[in-house]
Parts: C-alpha cells; sequence; structure tokens
C-alpha cells in the first residue's frame, strides 16, 4: 500500500446550501447542511485513504471538541493521525460554507492565531515506507521540514499551491508543484494559466502545474507546456475538489504514475468529487468509482466528435 504523509491544515466545515450568494446584510435560509471535516491537508488525507492509499496527517489542533470532531473523523476513515498536535486552550481550525446550485461556493475559515508554528515535534527523517510528501500553504514550516525529508529520502514531494505565501522559496523546495489559476495570476500578472505556467517554469528546477477548473490542467513538460482537459460533468458542489484533486496526485506520484497519468486520475477524482454535495469528505470517491469513470469517459471521448465527455 502507498503511503502518503499530508502536511497542512484540518478543519471541521458547516456546509450549507442556499439559492444564491448573500450580498447584503439581512437574513439568508439555507435549505440543506452538512457538517463535515476539511481543510485542504485533512481533506487530501481522506481522499487518499478513501482512494486506497495509506494516509498520515500532520497538523495543528486544539484540545476542543471540533478538534475531537476532526480526528474521530479522520481515524474512522483509515488516517493515521499519530502526527496531529493538539494544544491545550486553543480552539481547532472550522470553516462556513455557502453552496450555490451552481456549485459555487463561498467559504469564511478560522484558525486560532496562537497556534504555535513549531514543528519541532514532527520526525527529521520520513516514516519507513513513505512513499510521497503532500504538504499545503497553511503551516510553511511544518511542511517545509518535510519536504525537505521528502527530497533526502528520494519521494515526491507535492505543493497544494492555492495561495501565495511570504516565503518566496517555499515552493523550490518540492519535486512537484500543483498551483490555482488565481496564485500563477498573483505570481506572474497574468490571466492566461498557460502563458503565466510558461514565466514560471523559466526559472523553475520541478514540476509545475496550474489547476483552473473546468478548464483543465496545464503542466510542464519536455521543456514546454502541456495541458489535459477537465471532464465535462455538471457540478453540484466544488467543495473540497481541489484538495482531492492533490490528494489523488500525490498517490499517483507516490505509485510511481508517469505525470500526466497522475493528472489525469487527480482530474477524475476531482470531477466525482463535484458530483455530490457536502464537501471533500462526503465526495471524495473510491478508486474503484474513479477507474470506472476514466474508462466510462474514454469511451465517451472516442465516440464524440467534438473529443469531450458528454
Amino acid at each position: 500500500m502507498t503511503t502518503v504523509l499530508c502536511v497542512g491544515i484540518a478543519t471541521l466545515d458547516y456546509v450549507y446550501a442556499v439559492e444564491g450568494v448573500p450580498r447584503r446584510g439581512e437574513k439568508y435560509r439555507a435549505h440543506d447542511l452538512v457538517v463535515i471535516g476539511g481543510g485542504t491537508a485533512g481533506t487530501a488525507a481522506h481522499a487518499i485513504a478513501r482512494l486506497g492509499g495509506k494516509a498520515m496527517l500532520a497538523t495543528r489542533l486544539g484540545d476542543d471538541p471540533t478538534g475531537d470532531a476532526i480526528v474521530a473523523e479522520l481515524q474512522a476513515a483509515g488516517v493515521d493521525c499519530s502526527l496531529a498536535r493538539r494544544y491545550s486552550g486553543l480552539r481547532s481550525p472550522s470553516s462556513a460554507v455557502l453552496v450555490d446550485p451552481e456549485g459555487e461556493r463561498l467559504v469564511t475559515c478560522y484558525a486560532d492565531v496562537r497556534t504555535p508554528d513549531d514543528a519541532s515535534f514532527l520526525p527529521c527523517r520520513l516514516p519507513e515506507g513513505t512513499s510521497a510528501v503532500l504538504a499545503d500553504v497553511a503551516w510553511v514550516t511544518g511542511a517545509r521540514r518535510l519536504l525537505l525529508a521528502a527530497r533526502e529520502f528520494g519521494v515526491p514531494g507535492v505543493i497544494d499551491g492555492d495561495r501565495v505565501v511570504d516565503d518566496k522559496s517555499y515552493f523550490d523546495i518540492a519535486s512537484h508543484v500543483a498551483y490555482s489559476a488565481a496564485t500563477v495570476r498573483t505570481l506572474t500578472g497574468l490571466d492566461d494559466p498557460a502563458e503565466a505556467l510558461e514565466v514560471l517554469a523559466r526559472s523553475a528546477r520541478n514540476w509545475l502545474c496550474v489547476t483552473d477548473g473546468e478548464r483543465g490542467v496545464w503542466f510542464t513538460a519536455d521543456g514546454g507546456i502541456d495541458h489535459v482537459p477537465a471532464y465535462h460533468i455538471a457540478a453540484l458542489d466544488t467543495l473540497g475538489a481541489g484538495d482531492v484533486f492533490h490528494g489523488a496526485l500525490a498517490l499517483a506520484l507516490g505509485e510511481g504514475v508517469a505525470e500526466r497519468g497522475a493528472v489525469s486520475f487527480a482530474n477524475a477524482a476531482a470531477a466525482l468529487k463535484c458530483l455530490r454535495f457536502g464537501g471533500g469528505r462526503i465526495g471524495a470517491p473510491s478508486r474503484p468509482e474513479v477507474e470506472a469513470f476514466m474508462r466510462k469517459q474514454s469511451t465517451v471521448q472516442r465516440g464524440s466528435p467534438r473529443g469531450r465527455a458528454s
């Protein structure tokens, strides 16, 4: 079984289904509510476990009922939380999420500013059998420690670059960086993801990609920029889709899958997640579901004159 060590944030999300995103201060009613674990690293770890990998999570939580719920849910899914540090008197991260009928969401996050940045409790060497490390941008100090250990261990170190961080050298220590379209736009000032990625690739020594939702994924390959289109679906809820993508990507890379194949696999996992309401934990697909989906969509694409799944 392939082991991926995830490092970063885990939250408890309150996900409300609403008719539209509020535009002014008044009372709004939700027609559905799901309370579920979230957070970039936490959701990715959960997705990895659902996809048949062994997931470990290094994170920081308060010693409170919210933290209890986060850990209990992850452990029930098979995630190893032995590297989750609990701090007495602090509050665990949480989010309020509004999801509209088109699947788009508005997210308000909370993390206790008193949470220590110290990462000395994390191992200097990766646990035996670790095949990849996946890090987010919520805890750079901890992520840097484990990404450097991944480099020394000779396994993929993947960063979910969903926003810019103050430490510009952070993205250089990973073997693979998956940026969001918003991040590359901020870094380069360019709106076109392919053009922005080309600019970033000029000075990069690692593999880079940029995810752009329904437009697919651009990535560096053979000195240029390649592209894998997204699967054409009717999204119900996009919350957590990026986290599922990054978890699936890190798992595939840890299994030794080449980058193009890893992106295709991650695209499929993220697409299936978007078909289910309730965030990344409820929507995260199993390995057989992803493989069956990819086979079906491959058949549809071969039979479509436009070459796109319908």
